[in-house]
């Protein structure tokens, strides 16, 4: 990496022991999707715009919540264009959706891509802006101004937006994904509601699992992590290593869930101050490129990118180990590393999660590890910065 983007990190590492961002009033268990909704009554607010996807609409998981607000005396529009990986042309058609029903709040419900899309159409509504040019980190930005209030019901336990200061957009164009990245993005109040994530189906319950992991586990292993973030991120490691496969195996259990969907809200405040690395920026231009979505993709990055980073990381991946419950006597730190790497793919497998990207190209190598550099450069604090022969010799491993 180059000597501006090593500096840029260090100003980031400085920044962070001084910035204290956000944190959502968070409320948990059955029903409090609905205890949310009266809470948002109570803020005054009077015409609430409910942004999510069409399935979950056409499931009628969205329906109890806009009848709670409706109840409460809120008028309620349903905003439900929302798609996975959405582009710059849906939060605009949000953006104008918000304009004509003259909102004063609104409410996510859904997985990442319907709270990522809602923020999205708060940041650009209040600052007059196209998503293009909101992209990248608010630090390094003119001031922007604060959206209209934001309150989020998450459907998975896995991207942590509920969370997080991060909404991340995609450009068609480009073929890129672009993060906007703003305290400002937070959301007021959030409801971790394990009823809503009792029909989500295996696969899907898997995806978003090992990506709330691998925000702890990225988090962990930043050279931008704290004392708050490794609290965080190791009670999420711990939680999901042992939650996943319970909620994986049956859905209805809503103990799981709700551990899960805990666990996913801790990983996203830990990655929100240390950030993420190689595996979510590979992943981003595979869901980019091939459409692949995102838990998936971090999935099947996370255990090759730690092989080649865990010379630089083996204390951090050991400590995980331990709170894993890894731990052999005796061994080494570089053995328990191993050991954490091992139980994520074994995770994997037994999830039907693929070592392999199926679709990947070696024709592509040039343009993903060119965005993924051009992401993760300047940005986050990896353990080790790789070179581009390293990189796509790691994609050469993903190949079919």
């Amino acid at each position: 990496m180059s000597l501006a983007g090593r500096a840029r990190v260090a100003v980031n590492r400085l920044a962070l022991k001084f910035l204290q961002f956000p944190r959502p009033f968070i409320l948990t268990g059955a029903g409090s999707s609905l205890a949310l909704c009266r809470e948002i009554a109570n803020t005054g607010a009077r015409r609430v715009m409910v942004i999510t996807d069409r399935p979950l609409f056409d499931l009628g998981l969205v329906a109890p919540a806009c009848k709670a607000l409706a109840d409460a005396g809120v008028a309620v529009e349903v905003f439900h264009d929302v798609v996975p990986d959405p582009a710059y042309e849906v939060v605009l058609g949000g953006v104008e959706r918000l304009k004509r029903f003259r909102a004063d709040a609104v409410l996510a419900v859904g997985g990442g891509s319907s709270i990522d899309c809602a923020k999205a159409i708060l940041h650009c509504h209040a600052n007059d802006a196209h998503p293009a040019r909101l992209t990248g980190v608010w630090l390094y930005a003119l001031p922007r101004r604060r959206g209209l209030p934001l309150y989020a019901v998450p459907t998975t336990a896995g991207t942590g937006s509920e969370v997080t200061i991060v909404s991340v957009v995609s450009d068609v164009q480009s073929r890129t994904k672009r993060p906007i990245i703003d305290p400002k993005l937070v959301p007021a109040m959030v409801a971790l509601d394990p009823e809503l994530m009792a029909g989500l189906p295996p696969h899907i319950t898997a995806a978003t699992g090992m990506d709330a992991l691998t925000h702890a586990v990225e988090a962990y292993v930043s050279s931008l992590a704290d004392e708050q973030t490794d609290v965080l991120a190791r009670a999420a490691t711990a939680t999901i290593l042992s939650q996943l496969p319970v909620a994986y195996a049956n859905g209805r259990d809503l103990a799981a869930r709700e551990r899960m969907a805990i666990a996913s809200s801790m990983a996203g405040l830990a990655f929100t101050r240390a950030g993420v690395g190689y595996v979510h920026a590979i992943a981003h231009q595979l869901g980019a490129l091939y459409h692949l979505p995102h838990g998936l993709a971090n999935a099947i990055v996370m255990p090759h990118v730690l092989d080649v980073s865990k010379g630089h990381c083996a204390v951090r991946l050991a400590d995980l180990a331990r709170t894993a419950g890894l731990a052999r006597e005796g061994a080494t730190d570089a053995a328990l590393a191993d050991a954490f790497i091992a139980r994520i793919r074994a995770m994997n497998e037994a999830m039907g999660i693929p070592s392999r990207v199926k679709e990947l190209r070696r024709e592509d190598f040039g343009t993903i590890v060119r965005n993924a550099f051009a992401e993760a450069h300047g940005t986050y604090g990896v353990p080790r910065y790789l070179g581009k022969a390293e990189a796509r010799a790691l994609l050469e491993g993903m190949l079919p």
